[in-house]
């Protein structure tokens, strides 16, 4: 039998707020040694009272707002309880029945078709503490204890891995594009949990679905859910039943391994939070927040394609993060000066920096090449100062020094050679050098001659013109 997925996901969050979700103590826990960032109310002592940090509630409606959601006028908090080591206070302080936002949805593209996922909720929380198992024992970090988290629960909408990788990544554009969050999800900044479950082909019923968590890559989302989908199908084909589980991805066996039967929200005891009171949220704020929204990357992307006549791949690659966005802004201003496209800026960008960014580990805040100076090393090569082989070069130098590109050409003398009596004694040792392929060429196998080309590309460093090269190629080997 031919079995359908049915994948919903919950993402949690952390929110880049200053201080925890109901305590003063610094947020930004990532350097400190263990249980320094705590406090007697992130550590659940007697007698202490929470206070709702206004910042992270603030982050929550405006991304509700980005995930197309419905904004309740009234909210609340709600203790959910269970007794985990992690969880000083033997419960979270979380959002139930009427959390911050709801019915929202989120547009992703798989292979070309387009769908939505919808979200059904995204409310807020604190997240708990760290647990370190070293042999028989677990150590536990207070620090994480207390952090805004902000927690996006989508519908049963996806079907398969790459939907599911579809959406994180577009959640992960969404939080970025606000500031709300890194999304990195290697530092914990996001983290998922599957549903899965399968049915007959046909079928409208909901089956049995298995949770799985421990999922800290978006590499280890698809293949969980392609691991369990081969799973589920197995069992059912044997005739067997799916139990309701809690199961854990083990990255280094590559498979889910049981840890617990799976809870019922009446396993959590939910009731009102009697330390905080209701939030009212004025259509007001609403608005004024509603205001504050950046361009969002869809937007964005639609905005490149129609202004900048982008590949829509490009653009999307371009609209994903904000800064690299705002570079490619500033770099298309300075080239409209000096006439240089924003197509070529645009393959610049998406090719070479993002090389030099992802092998050098450097975010595009970072980088010494400022937009103005990128487009001052293209107008070098539309010129025809430099070549395409030289200009990479040369980037890739004042990626390291910050240096300008006239300044490099000029220092290391990698101006074109474009004189052809200057090429023409290079132009002979090669066809001398290389008797075959100009033989094969005089046979009428044209492609030879891009390898003469290319060898006398490898003689000046790249500094050749290579249209003058491949002129006096021909008329050489035709002997005019």
């Amino acid at each position: 039998m031919e079995y359908e997925a049915i994948i919903g996901m919950e993402v949690h969050v952390q929110l880049r707020t200053a201080s925890k979700m109901f305590c003063g103590c610094a947020a930004d826990y990532a350097a400190a040694p263990p249980n320094t960032h705590v406090c007697p109310v992130c550590l659940g002592m007697p007698g202490v009272l929470p206070v709702i940090n206004r910042q992270a509630v603030e982050y929550a409606l405006m991304t509700a707002l980005a995930l197309n959601c419905e904004i309740p006028e009234y909210a609340k908090f709600d203790r959910k309880n269970y007794p985990y080591p992690d969880l000083v206070k033997g419960y979270q302080i979380s959002q139930y029945d009427l959390p911050f936002s709801r019915n929202g949805w989120v547009a992703i593209e798989v292979d070309g078709r387009a769908k939505r996922v919808r979200v059904r909720r995204a409310h807020l929380e604190e997240d708990t503490g760290k647990l370190t198992h070293v042999g028989d024992a677990s150590l536990i970090d207070f620090n994480r204890s207390g952090v805004p988290l902000l927690e996006i629960v989508s519908e049963p909408d996806m079907r398969s891995g790459l939907e599911a990788w579809a959406y994180l990544t577009k959640l992960r554009t969404i939080l970025r594009c606000l500031g709300v969050s890194t999304g990195n999800m290697e530092e914990g900044a996001m983290r998922c949990e599957v549903n899965i479950s399968l049915r007959p082909v046909g079928s409208t019923a909901l089956g049995t679905y298995v949770e799985v968590k421990n999922l800290n890559s978006f590499r280890a989302v698809r293949q969980a859910i392609e691991y369990e989908i081969a799973r589920q199908s197995t069992i059912l084909e044997r005739g067997g039943e799916i139990e309701k589980v809690t199961m854990g991805w083990d990255e280094a066996a590559g498979r889910t391994v049981l840890q617990r039967s799976k809870e019922e929200a009446q396993d959590y005891r939910y009731f009102p939070e009697p330390d905080l009171p209701p939030v009212f949220v004025s259509r007001e704020w609403v608005s004024e927040l509603r205001s504050r929204l950046p361009e969002l990357p869809d937007a964005k992307q639609e905005r490149f394609v129609a202004s900048f006549g982008l590949r829509a791949y490009d653009a999307a690659l371009l609209a994903e993060d904000r800064d690299i966005a705002a570079y490619f802004e500033a770099a298309v201003e300075a080239g409209q000066a000096v006439g240089v496209d924003a197509r070529g800026i645009s393959n610049w960008i998406t090719s070479e920096l993002f090389r030099l960014l992802k092998e050098s580990g450097t975010s595009i805040t970072e980088i010494k090449v400022s937009p103005a100076a990128l487009v001052g090393l293209l107008c070098l090569v539309n010129k025809g100062a430099i070549t395409q082989a030289t200009g990479k070069e040369v980037l890739a130098e004042m990626f390291q020094t910050g240096q300008l590109a006239e300044a490099i050409v000029a220092a290391k003398g990698l101006s074109q050679i474009a004189d052809a009596d200057e090429l023409s004694s290079i132009v002979d040792r090669v066809i001398a050098a290389n008797p075959k392929p100009v033989s094969e060429y005089r046979d009428g196998k044209d492609p030879a001659v891009r390898f003469l080309i290319g060898q006398v590309m490898r003689e000046t460093r790249g500094k050749a013109n290579p249209q003058v090269v491949e002129a006096l190629l021909r008329a050489k080997i035709r002997g005019e």
